[in-house]
């Protein structure tokens, strides 16, 4: 052991950076303790949401506090409080509604490319909760009814339903962990490239930019989304009719005004107009000159803005 004292009373102070050393291992595990137990939570909470609307599908009781937002509580009637039986119209009807519901908010990440920047992870199909959501979706989309009037076997019903709460459900959780993990995915130098992408995106659907400006920040933002994120064409389409706005009120006015206005006379040869009257030497002109006396403007050609025309004396 001496030697070892011997070596600690000469290098005693390599304590200090191994402790440093130390503690940032340390926060390092925990950080990532922490975010292990905050996804099993998360997952775990989508699995109760889960069998909550499966059990509400099937029509068992379940807790208050375990069911979906999307999920009622059983109407009563009568002095018995007897469960209402609804008819399959109606089911059908509430199930549209939240079909369609849901599709709306997917359009919104699949459509608006300012959501597509911010989270990405909702139209990456390879991540696993994404990929989840658009099979549920298919699944939902393919025993849709045709309309509320369809007539369903009870079977076909149940699984309409169970398919609309998983649906609902996936997309939940999809929408949850694409909020969470942003643009995490992307090395530094796509992040920058993602953030000067947002700034031009301003710039091309801003009313006050020129249409020059508009069209330019367009083929910028192209550029820099082109090998990191795809978009679709619907939402190019959208993007591009946000671009190309149309032209303020006023202007479109004034044009109708000149569209409106009758077309200006050219003014009259000089040769044909008519000559001004003589008047007795004895008696002084009261009658002021005629419009063909003065000296006429040029609205011809415009070669030579401002240039006059004088009349040709009358011979």
């Amino acid at each position: 052991m001496q030697p070892f004292f011997d070596w600690l009373q000469h290098f005693w102070w390599l304590i200090f950076p191994l402790m440093g050393v130390m503690s940032g291992a340390y926060r390092a595990l925990e950080r990532g303790s922490r975010r292990r137990h905050q996804r099993r939570l998360e997952v775990l909470h989508a699995k109760a949401e889960l069998k909550a609307a499966q059990a509400a599908a099937r029509g068992k009781a379940v807790p208050a506090a375990s069911l979906p937002a999307f999920t009622a509580p059983t109407a009563t009637v009568g002095a018995a409080d007897a469960p209402a039986r609804e008819t399959q119209a109606t089911q059908l009807e509430r199930l549209f509604a939240t079909h369609d519901a849901v599709t709306a908010r997917w359009l919104e990440y699949e459509l608006d490319v300012a959501k597509i920047i911010a989270f990405p992870a909702m139209s990456d199909g390879r991540q696993p909760l994404t990929a989840s959501f658009l099979r549920a979706k298919r699944v939902a989309d393919g025993l849709r009814p045709a309309s509320s009037k369809a007539k369903l076997t009870k079977d076909q019903l149940t699984e309409y339903r169970n398919a609309v709460a998983d649906f609902e459900v996936a997309f939940d959780v999809a929408e949850r962990d694409a909020r969470r993990i942003r643009d995490s995915g992307f090395t530094e130098v796509e992040r920058k490239r993602l953030d000067t992408a947002k700034k031009l995106l301003t710039v091309a659907i801003d009313e006050a930019a020129t249409p020059a400006e508009r069209q330019l920040a367009y083929r910028r933002v192209r550029e820099e989304l082109d090998g990191l994120i795809s978009i679709s064409d619907e939402a190019i389409e959208v993007l591009e009719n946000k671009v190309m706005l149309e032209l303020g009120p006023t202007t479109t006015t004034a044009g109708a005004d000149a569209a409106a206005a009758p077309p200006a006379q050219a003014p009259a040869s000089p040769s044909l107009a008519p000559a001004p009257e003589r008047l007795p030497a004895s008696r002084p002109s009261t009658t002021p000159p005629t419009a063909a006396q003065w000296p006429v403007p040029s609205r011809g050609n415009g070669d030579a803005p401002g240039r006059v025309i004088h009349p040709k004396p009358q011979r």
